[in-house]
């Protein structure tokens, strides 16, 4: 079966092929950034715009790019939810529109469980069960995964997911848009032993997140010790409350994330969302999954953020299941993995 897979949850346009015999044909993304930049963030009606621009295009590129046509396709998946509600109404029409016209099934994939299956489509990828961790900028989820469907959320971040913690703190600190990756590359300058900020609610037992008390810590850091100091000084702190931050979130997701594998009694830990390619991050997890005999797994790199790779392969592991919608198609702008039906 080869599936067409269509994402717009919010702020990439993503397009690709999956087949089940060759895996990964082809896949595309265009990315908003530059777009919203002026902005500060996502616009929400000038993000649906762009995906009306952009989807017709890429899609007819993707299947040039892979020398197939309409007909060879067999199925379509696009993300369902959650997300911005125009962004997947337009995914939504188009996919729908498209399985019409070449007259084969579709179905409406959750985003979020798209990139939970994402390294699953590599030639090495973890058995179930495991634990996921889903760190992006919208949500923070530790989750015990016994199967497709077979989700048993384990704790979630209370406020802010890490992803919008890291865009909050590095707005607050004057950096660009995106404000994340730009945090991170700062981070790297930074004195890791000049602040130590708080690691929220690892003094507790649960497996809950709260990220918006750092974002405040860092504000009021940054005012207090920024006051009187010259261009080069204010760099300077710039940078080492950028590394105090980034240590602070990836610690307490690695406390968490061993915390649930000694509670899930597993030994594989996925890690999977656009903070998942943070470098610290990855370091941190692969050293302590090391030191209890387990293994940490990612999606590759460019498929970390949002992408039409891993809507394809998770339409495609229900449409062969016989999953698929009828003649309409719907959105769930809010929609947890917990509803979901087991294949």
């Amino acid at each position: 079966m080869r599936v067409l897979g269509i994402e717009t949850s919010c702020d990439e346009t993503g397009v690709a092929l999956y087949d089940g015999e060759q895996g990964l044909l082809a896949h595309a993304v265009y990315s908003q950034v530059a777009l919203h930049a002026d902005y500060g963030g996502v616009v929400p009606e000038l993000a649906s715009r762009d995906h009306v621009r952009k989807l017709a295009p890429m899609v007819r590129q993707l299947l040039e790019q892979a020398g197939l046509s309409g007909s060879d396709i067999d199925g379509v998946a696009y993300t369902a939810g959650p997300g911005l509600a125009g962004a997947l109404l337009v995914g939504a029409a188009f996919g729908r529109s498209l399985a019409t016209a070449w007259g084969v099934p579709a179905i409406g994939v959750h985003h979020m469980e798209g990139h939970l299956l994402a390294p699953l489509f590599e030639a090495e990828h973890p058995d179930f069960p495991f634990v996921a961790l889903l760190v992006s900028g919208g949500h923070t989820q530790l989750v015990r995964v016994e199967g497709i469907g077979r989700y048993h959320l384990l704790g979630e971040s209370v406020d802010d997911a890490a992803g919008e913690a890291f865009d909050k703190t590095a707005k607050l600190l004057g950096l660009g848009y995106p404000g994340g990756p730009a945090l991170a590359a700062l981070a790297e300058q930074g004195d890791p032993d000049r602040f130590r900020f708080p690691r929220p609610m690892t003094d507790r037992p649960g497996l809950d997140f709260s990220f918006s008390g750092l974002k405040t810590f860092a504000l009021t850091t940054w005012q207090q010790e920024g006051a009187g100091l010259d261009a080069a000084a204010r760099e300077c702190l710039r940078a080492d409350i950028a590394r105090a931050f980034e240590d602070a979130v990836v610690d307490t997701l690695l406390i968490k994330c061993r915390r649930a594998l000694e509670l899930a009694e597993v030994n594989d830990l996925v890690l999977a969302g656009g903070v998942s390619a943070n470098r610290r991050l990855r370091a941190a997890m692969d050293a302590m999954t090391a030191a209890r005999g387990a293994r940490a797994w990612y999606p590759r790199p460019e498929l970390c953020t949002d992408n039409g790779a891993m809507i394809a392969y998770a339409g495609w592991e229900r449409l062969r299941a016989g999953q698929h919608e009828g003649p309409g198609f719907d959105i769930r702008p809010r929609w947890s993995m917990t509803e979901l039906d087991a294949v």
